[in-house]
């Protein structure tokens, strides 16, 4: 493997540790390891299912890790069952929540269903997925003191948010102490190669080779991958502070928000959400915005499915409605009485003049829901959760979004 079939190693990345990139000691430079490893390595990435939705800076180590399966390295993805019941206090002003194991494994399978468009989940060898109670449920007091004495309260203290808090003399539990050295101890039990994380988890994944070392294996590499901004261009991607792009988000919403994303962000999208060469993106803001959108949109719901969406953005645009997403009405789907035949609900959204009319619609081929023709006539939806959330539509001018 040479250094410039490694390209895709460095893109979009903020640090690797250690990097001594001037030695030939394979446990000093990853690239060195990456060209001379006769095996494929171990590339972990550990996820906390504390929700069950998941956003495009939430893809970013998946989309790292998807290069190094193909590259032919086994990913392997590390669902916190049971941490997730502690909570990871990185960058928390106060305790997380704890989770029930029901809670914990249903958001697994949830974000699980999400990756599929970004991981490798067919080819054999390059996806394990393990749950770390296998390992950690089992840890007798003994073990668990073993743990607790590899780190001293002055080191855990230095990690940011434990020190913020205690400084603000907001309150610290004893078993919060136990996250980072669970989650370091989770790469001694999978012997991870390399871990993946946010710049933020830098301490997790060193607490993750220094317990490696403790217990006499190979410290695994750290690598570190940006926060993303959000689409309001000032702080990071989060669902709370309404600046996020959801994975499940419908085609229209998704382009949508991505066609309005500040110029001063386009070239770290293209970097961290597409593959695309750098210095192929139009100079033209608005064209780099456009094919921004169409490309990430693509990824989740096929280039037909981002094409549609792209041309209702620009037809409800030419209507005179600047923003597109927020452009489409809603439609209440509590006046619908379930189950319920979906001609019946174009007419009652108003899409429709008459159930006879929504019928004709469907037989001629101009609904669409969610960017997805519909052909059955007689098309029937159990419960309103089928449907909340889709933008119906009707020829190229009527939209509706159900609620």
């Amino acid at each position: 493997m040479t250094l410039s079939s490694l390209d895709w190693l460095m893109r979009g990345t903020s640090e690797i540790f250690p990097n001594q990139t001037d030695s030939e000691n394979e446990s000093e430079n990853l690239v060195k390891l990456l060209q001379k490893s006769e095996r494929p390595l171990r590339i972990k990435l550990g996820i906390d299912p504390t929700g069950s939705d998941i956003h495009l800076g939430h893809s970013i180590p998946f989309r790292k890790l998807r290069d190094f399966q193909d590259a032919g390295h086994t990913a392997v993805v590390i669902i916190g069952d049971f941490t997730a019941q502690i909570g990871d206090p990185t960058g928390k002003s106060e305790v997380r929540k704890q989770l029930t194991t029901e809670q914990v494994r249903e958001n697994a399978s949830q974000y699980l269903e999400q990756l599929r468009p970004i991981l490798d989940f067919e080819t054999p060898n390059r996806l394990e997925i393990r749950y770390n109670s296998e390992w950690l449920s089992g840890l007798d007091l003994g073990k668990i003191l073993t743990l607790l004495s590899t780190m001293t309260v002055g080191q855990m203290l230095a990690k940011e948010g434990f020190s913020e808090r205690f400084l603000k003399e907001n309150p610290i539990f004893l078993h919060e102490f136990l996250y980072p050295l669970m989650q370091g101890y989770d790469s001694v039990a999978v012997d991870a190669d390399v871990e993946l994380g946010g710049t933020d988890q830098k301490f997790n994944i060193a607490v993750g080779r220094d317990l490696q070392r403790y217990f006499g294996k190979k410290p695994q590499f750290g690598l570190l991958l940006p926060i993303l901004i959000g689409t309001d261009g000032t702080q990071k991607m989060s669902k709370s502070l309404n600046n996020y792009v959801g994975l499940r988000e419908d085609a229209l919403s998704m382009y949508s928000k991505l066609e309005k994303v500040p110029d001063a962000l386009l070239k770290n999208y293209f970097e961290l959400l597409t593959k695309l060469p750098l210095n192929t993106i139009p100079e033209n803001p608005r064209e780099a915005q456009k094919l921004l959108a169409l490309e990430v949109t693509s990824q989740f719901h096929a280039l037909e499915g981002a094409k549609i969406a792209q041309e209702t953005a620009l037809n409800l645009v030419k209507k005179g409605d600047a923003t597109a997403a927020e452009a489409v009405p809603e439609y209440d789907l509590s006046k619908v009485e379930f189950p319920a035949k979906l001609f019946y609900i174009l007419s009652s959204s108003g899409l429709c003049k008459s159930s006879g009319e929504g019928r004709r619609q469907i037989q001629g081929g101009a609904v669409r829901l969610d960017g997805d023709r519909i052909s059955d006539v007689d098309l029937t939806f159990d419960t309103p959760e089928q449907l909340t959330g889709k933008v119906l539509q009707v020829g190229k001018t009527k939209f509706a979004r159900l609620v």
